[in-house]
């Protein structure tokens, strides 16, 4: 192909270039392996050429791939709409129609072992990076105000939500989002609804509910991209799919998973008749144990309002009143018998002291002699005629002068011995 030179204004690349450039560049990429869900198969009679229209199971992406009728009857002789292939192909631009498309040398369709092997290898996958953590999943709340639904059109599965649901709460408020629950489109119909229905302030607890199915019916919800759509959603979701023995992989992510749509209107929506039969057993318990309590209290209150001291609060001051009496009484005799004691013991000490003093032996017509400078006189030795002495008697003093001295030939120590 001739080198042709940088378009511009003045000089702009005609249609025929632009699409050669175009062809060129895709025919780069080469043959690829390529998996996707049939959407369309068109066998056109009179040509050996086949058209299949290929989807991504989880996005609204399509591929158109044409191949020749002897390489689909040996890799896939009964594919039929909505089965899942991989094919070898590569991609083809044709200018004619500027269309992209690719051409297939060889088709195998994907058998039942294949898928389970697949999601084997999914789960191990996603299980390794958390997704189903229990730690992760949320509880529900006790009773939403606003239950969003994701399901199929007039399915026996939101039939079954909603009378199930309605029955037990009869207030409870559902925004239902309808989709696709099988098929190519089902996948980006769910994750377009489960973004909504998270985005709505509302909506408390999503549901996301499916009739049972065979396993390539019940694909969609085993899909990756709705598995880390389901992850990352801040409301919580419940799933209700299929039967008891069905386990897509969106009931290992959901934060509850429901065995089936009946289950989840259970799980989801408290029974009224159940609520107010609890609420009234806890009632009637509550009225038991108050009424316990004031029957004790009051029991308690009567031991004590018929003990003496509060059936007549006098008693217990009358007779401290009478202990009082009683010591006050023992305090005086004990201080009278103290005092009559001490006056005693006074008496007699008054009675010896006086014994013992001079005034007693002067009282008794005894008299002592001093000289002029107050000392005793016990001797008519030095004491001269006309001396002056004092004479004290019981009741004062004689002032005299002596006439005469005259000794007493009997002395003291005569007189002891």
């Amino acid at each position: 192909m001739t080198e042709v030179p940088s378009s511009s204004p003045e000089q702009p690349w005609p249609v025929r270039v632009v699409s050669q450039k175009i062809g060129a560049w895709i025919a780069r990429l080469g043959w690829v392996w390529v998996d996707g869900q049939v959407a369309q198969l068109t066998r056109r009679p009179g040509t050996s050429t086949v058209f299949l229209t290929l989807r991504d199971p989880s996005a609204d992406l399509s591929l158109t791939v044409t191949t020749n009728r002897d390489v689909l009857d040996l890799g896939a002789p009964q594919l039929s709409e909505g089965a899942r292939v991989v094919v070898h192909a590569k991609p083809e631009f044709y200018p004619g129609r500027g269309t992209l498309s690719l051409r297939a040398d060889e088709i195998r369709q994907v058998g039942l072992g294949e898928l389970l092997a697949r999601l084997e290898r999914l789960k191990k996958l996603l299980a390794a990076e958390g997704l189903f953590d229990p730690a992760r999943k949320r509880r529900l709340p006790f009773l939403p105000g606003r239950i969003g639904l994701i399901t199929g059109r007039a399915s026996a599965a939101e039939r079954d939500v909603l009378s199930n649901a309605r029955r037990r709460w009869p207030a409870v408020e559902f925004r239902i989002v309808n989709v696709a629950v099988q098929g190519s489109g089902a996948v980006p119909q769910i994750i377009d609804a489960l973004a909504l229905l998270d985005a709505d302030a509302t909506i408390d607890v999503i549901i996301v509910a499916r009739g049972g199915g065979s396993v390539e019916d019940l694909l969609p919800f085993s899909d990756e991209a709705l598995i880390r759509a389901v992850h990352r959603a801040r409301t919580p979701v419940v799933s209700a799919i299929g039967h008891e023995p069905d386990q897509p992989l969106l009931d290992l992510v959901a934060d509850v998973r429901a065995s089936t749509p009946t289950d989840a209107a259970k799980i989801v929506v408290p029974d009224v008749v159940e609520e107010a039969r609890a609420v009234t057993h806890a009632r009637d318990r509550i009225r038991a144990a108050v009424a316990g309590r004031v029957a004790r209290e009051q029991a308690g209150l009567d031991a004590l309002r018929s003990r003496p001291v509060l059936a007549d609060p006098r008693s217990l001051v009358d007779a401290r009143t009478d202990e009082v009496t009683l010591l006050r009484d023992r305090a005086r005799r004990t201080l009278r018998h103290h005092l009559d004691r001490a006056d005693d013991d006074l008496g007699h000490q008054r009675a010896r002291a006086r014994a013992l003093s001079p005034l007693a032996t002067l009282r008794r017509g005894y008299a002592v002699l001093q000289d002029a400078d107050g000392h005793v006189i016990d001797s008519v030795a030095g004491v001269a005629t006309g001396a002056a002495v004092a004479v004290r008697v019981a009741d004062g003093r004689i002032h005299a002068t002596t006439t005469g001295v005259d000794e007493d030939p009997v002395t003291l120590e005569e007189t002891d011995a």
